[in-house]
């Protein structure tokens, strides 16, 4: 299963507390401020070789933001021992990496992973539950803004489509992806559709499919959903006036590769692959016609002998480095992105600074790299060397409860 580190024993008991577990036991209690006076806790709705040094890229095209301290979300377990009270509410630095704790937004039961609209304006958390839910949240005031129901037990991913008109969410327990409408003001619609990953048969340890991840080609005209339970990738068209989902194709895995999670290359035309069971990536082939998905060879991730448990994989928007989570390891591996796209070459691992990885994310200047440790319960920041890729500690850990999720803005 996906994130516990272990043989699967009944997918739900062993996503949600095995990792969390852990946590509980590691993490540091510390008093949390007081949330900002926007906060609504009454609010309800549930390594080889080191490359060429290489000339600097252009900063990535972002909007303009204003200097100071930036948001940063945090997703967590609610429902666990040592876990947090909500969605966590900090800021960081932009220049240095400090974070700063700033509350919490209760009223989101088990947000542990966090997405925001395109427009920056409304968050999205996933209730990771067995009756599982998507919760909105009005950035400004940190108000929520309700919970609306994805059909299945344990969503553990969601994504915002690029028009900013439909949320997509992976139900891993279930096996099924869901699509909800995103109202105007950011609250979410009844849900569109579900479709439940009946076939190919679950694959070697696997008792059923399990959807990981959901989310949207860079050309935008497919969704693509990555199911560890069955070692397939679904490629689904949108339909965008009515948020229904039809299947064009499937890229399998080699058994037991547990896909994890599928990032692409700026340029569309490749894609990677975190296997979670077998330790390895995968460079993919995209064909933007037909949404076809064609998977390479395995690659090493560089963490040795046995299972790490890869499990996010980032690519800069430059396409020039990729970096993964090695959950195990308590490593970030660096890759060169190289043949515009068609292959990825080892560089080295780092540590993290923590243990269990589960997440990574840029800041949006990509500038810093932030990694969730579940069960150290902190979060690691790294300044990211634009020029030749390279990470360096921004200092001690931030203590997070159970931190599943970070998301920079």
């Amino acid at each position: 299963m996906s994130s516990g580190g272990e043989p699967q024993r009944g997918g739900w008991s062993r996503r949600r507390f095995v990792g969390a577990l852990g946590a509980a036991a590691a993490v540091t209690t510390v008093p949390a401020p007081a949330p900002p006076s926007g906060a609504d806790p009454a609010a309800t709705g549930s390594g080889p070789s080191t490359p060429p040094r290489r000339t600097a890229p252009a900063a990535p095209a972002s909007p303009v933001r204003p200097a100071g301290p930036r948001p940063l979300f945090l997703g967590t377990y609610t429902s666990v021992a040592g876990g947090g009270s909500g969605i966590g509410l900090a800021t960081y630095d932009a220049s240095t990496g400090r974070i700063q704790g700033a509350g919490a937004i209760t009223g989101a039961g088990d947000p542990s992973y966090l997405a925001v609209h395109p427009d920056g304006r409304t968050l999205y958390a996933v209730n990771e539950r067995q009756d599982g839910g998507v919760t909105a949240v009005r950035v400004a005031t940190n108000k929520v803004l309700g919970t609306r129901s994805t059909g299945g037990a344990g969503p553990c991913h969601l994504s915002v489509h690029p028009g900013g008109r439909w949320l997509l969410s992976a139900n891993y327990v279930s096996g099924n992806v869901a699509v909800h409408p995103i109202e105007a003001s950011g609250a979410l619609g009844e849900r569109s559709d579900l479709v439940t990953h009946s076939s190919p048969a679950p694959g070697p340890g696997q008792q059923g499919p399990h959807a990981h991840q959901f989310i949207t080609s860079p050309d935008g005209g497919h969704v693509l959903a990555v199911d560890l339970g069955t070692d397939t990738v679904y490629t689904y068209r949108l339909d965008t006036s009515k948020g229904t989902l039809t299947e064009v194709s499937q890229a399998h895995t080699r058994p037991g590769a547990g896909p994890r999670h599928l990032t692409f290359h700026p340029r569309g035309r490749f894609a990677y692959l975190a296997n979670e069971v077998d330790n390895t990536v995968v460079v993919c082939a995209y064909d933007q016609a037909t949404g076809r998905l064609t998977p390479g060879d395995p690659q090493s991730t560089g963490t040795g002998a046995g299972t790490s448990y890869p499990a996010q994989i980032l690519v800069t928007s430059d396409g020039s480095y990729a970096y993964l989570a090695n959950r195990g390891h308590n490593s970030l591996t660096r890759y060169a992105v190289e043949a515009d796209g068609a292959r990825l070459r080892l560089l080295d691992t780092v540590p993290v600074g923590g243990d269990f990885p589960r997440q990574i994310a840029f800041s949006p200047d990509e500038r810093l790299l932030f990694a969730a440790n579940q069960k150290s319960g902190t979060v690691s920041v790294f300044h990211v060397d634009r020029a030749g890729g390279g990470l360096r500690s921004a200092g001690e850990p931030f203590a997070s409860p159970v931190a599943v999720c970070a998301l920079p803005l």
